[in-house]
């Protein structure tokens, strides 16, 4: 498309790809799943799936949104006409992660005004799930909207709408060049200070021991490739709709190489951080610190207020930094994850970014609402887990399958990369792509179904897995083929005309 928009430079796309990677995981899911899995021994198979399956897809990614210039359903109709609906797969999986993520993000709002005061008090726990969420007791109830939550909720929207009305250049480009440098200089601060304090030293020591025998259990591997994979924005659509607002001038390798190592670097000083105040906590208790040791909304809004409780000073303003890095890393997250759909809406319906925004993005805020209810955490945990693993693992295997196995399209891929980058990619690059990256990504989808058919996720009745798992997973397939129809014809004249501009 001639009017398609672009960055205005490559510091701003790259803290856009970067914003977008660095997400509510690097904090509360990496530390966790690195002690997990070996402790400094997971940095090895960590790495290794950085370089065989998490840079070796960006570029991939990247280099589709470069080469096709379109929204990811666009894209993969140009490279095959029965693939379309891959994409609108990928944009209907970004959808529904859109609209629980403005959530956390707005309880961490909530949490950056309470850890002035430590409104909390002593019992973080019942603090969290009676005073605040005041959640329901039986999984699947509404129970009604909790002020609370609404309120913070209702800001998250209007500032990722607001960049999004602003456009590419000057709404999403400029939010990133501010959101990340302040990010990184906030949790700076956080691990300066979480490294000073009484016992870090152990909490690091239990981060970095390696243990070496973990390293032939096979878990340990599929659990690195996960966390790459989760935490690089890889398969919903964004890296593809990012890429295709680059200039034609412009380094894909490197730039996938630089995301992707910046997302590792924060992540392992999200790892320094958090075990630094793990341990900390563990020396104050006089407990190991295996007994503190947790992950996701435990970490964040339980074990980490009890932290900021116990700090020797400025309790107040350490709490703020850690929940307005929540905060940004989240924003940066939220507004990838919508432009999706907006792209697509776009070029679908061909309609304004204005309109697309508005729809889009007006959509997601109101089904956002049932997030908001009293039994919103339990909605909120069921759909995560099963639009992870059985949307975005799945849709990560059907989009390496579909270009590697059936498109072939690895090589021309590599040309059009190799024509515009300075680090040139290979033959190690195509057979990551085509073997390493879909055996585990398959070994993953086969070890999940087996997981959630023989048992029930964290012990929650049948029916509201299948009402609020299942169901929203197999939705988002069969959304992804009725948009794929809808317009067909209309599809393929915008898919040959845009074809004659890549060609040219």
């Amino acid at each position: 498309m001639n009017n398609r928009p672009q960055w205005g430079s490559r510091a701003g796309f790259i803290m856009a790809a970067v914003g977008s990677a660095v997400g509510l995981g690097n904090i509360w899911r990496f530390p966790a799943t690195a002690y997990e899995n070996g402790g400094g021994a997971f940095f090895l198979p960590y790495l290794f799936a950085l370089l065989t399956a998490g840079i070796p897809l960006l570029i991939m990614e990247f280099t589709l949104g470069h080469k096709y210039r379109s929204s990811s359903p666009l894209t993969f109709a140009k490279i095959s006409k029965g693939s379309e609906w891959l994409g609108w797969w990928q944009i209907a999986i970004s959808f529904v992660i859109s609209c629980y993520y403005p959530v956390i993000i707005a309880w961490a709002g909530s949490y950056s005004v309470f850890s002035i005061n430590q409104t909390w008090g002593n019992d973080t726990n019942s603090f969290l799930f009676n005073d605040y969420l005041k959640i329901v007791e039986t999984p699947g109830q509404f129970g009604g909207l909790v002020p609370g939550v609404l309120i913070p909720l209702i800001i998250v929207w209007v500032v990722a709408l607001g960049v999004l009305f602003a456009g590419v250049k000057k709404g999403i480009e400029v939010a990133s060049k501010i959101f990340i440098p302040v990010l990184v200089i906030m949790f700076l601060i956080i691990v300066v200070r979480a490294v000073t304090l009484d016992g870090a030293l152990k909490g690091l020591e239990a981060f970095f021991k390696p243990e070496w025998s973990t390293i032939l259990d096979g878990k340990v591997w599929v659990a690195a490739y996960g966390q790459i994979f989760f935490s690089l924005s890889i398969a919903f659509a964004i890296m593809i709709t990012y890429a295709s607002y680059l200039p034609r001038k412009s380094d894909i390798t490197n730039n996938a190489f630089i995301t992707g190592f910046g997302n590792s670097a924060f992540e392992v000083l999200a790892g320094i951080g958090v075990f630094s105040a793990l341990g900390f906590m563990a020396a104050q208790q006089g407990v190991p610190v295996s007994e503190v040791v947790t992950s996701g909304v435990g970490l964040a809004f339980v074990v980490f207020p009890q932290i900021i409780n116990e700090f020797p000073g400025m309790n107040g303003l350490f709490g703020f930094l850690f929940f307005g890095s929540l905060i940004l890393a989240g924003l940066t997250s939220l507004i990838s994850i919508t432009e999706t759909y907006v792209a697509g809406i776009q070029e679908k319906f061909k309609v304004s970014r204005t309109k697309a925004v508005a729809f889009g993005g007006g959509l997601a805020a109101i089904c956002s609402l049932v997030f908001a209810t009293r039994g919103g955490l339990y909605f909120l945990d069921s759909v995560d887990v099963f639009i992870n693993n059985f949307g975005v693992a799945l849709a990560g295997l059907f989009e390496v399958v579909a270009i590697a196995w059936f498109a072939k399209e690895l090589k021309a891929i590599q040309k059009h990369a190799n024509e515009v980058s300075d680090i040139q990619i290979g033959t190690w690059w195509r057979f990551s792509l085509s073997v390493i990256t879909p055996v585990i990504l398959g070994y993953m989808m086969f070890d999940n179904l087996r997981t959630n058919l023989t048992s029930e996720y964290e012990g929650y009745p049948r029916e509201f897995l299948f009402n609020w798992g299942w169901t929203v997973a197999i939705g988002a397939i069969l959304v992804g083929v009725l948009f794929s129809m809808k317009l067909k014809k209309n599809q393929e004249s915008v898919t040959a005309s845009s074809n004659k501009e890549v060609q040219s």
